[in-house]
């Protein structure tokens, strides 16, 4: 293989990166936690778009219970949208460990 093949692979990996990521940003990833009491959705790029919360776990007496909820939807989604990249990734990549790379997206 030549140096401009090897250019070439380059850039064609380069361009599909960016349309993982960009394919991803669109992506909705979605967490309920709670038998349901809390729903949260995030993107592919782990911005939190929602959190829906029933109406029935809205009580001042259960405040930390809400809080615990809330926290939990949204690490469980965040790590939802890590796994979503890391597997997008892990087919462009052949499941190759490139250095640099993954660190990344998770």
């Amino acid at each position: 293989m030549d140096i401009n093949q090897v250019m070439q692979h380059a850039q064609n990996f380069q361009r599909r990166m960016g349309e993982i990521q960009e394919e991803l940003a669109g992506r909705q990833i979605t967490s309920t936690v709670g038998g349901g009491m809390v729903t949260v959705t995030v993107n592919g790029r782990s911005e939190l778009l929602s959190i829906a919360i029933e109406r029935e776990v809205i009580n001042p007496d259960e405040q930390v219970l809400l809080q615990d909820l809330i926290v939990a939807g949204v690490n469980d989604a965040m790590r939802k949208a890590r796994e979503a990249m890391q597997s997008e990734m892990r087919a462009l990549t052949g499941g190759l460990a490139i250095p640099g790379l993954s660190g990344m997206f998770g």
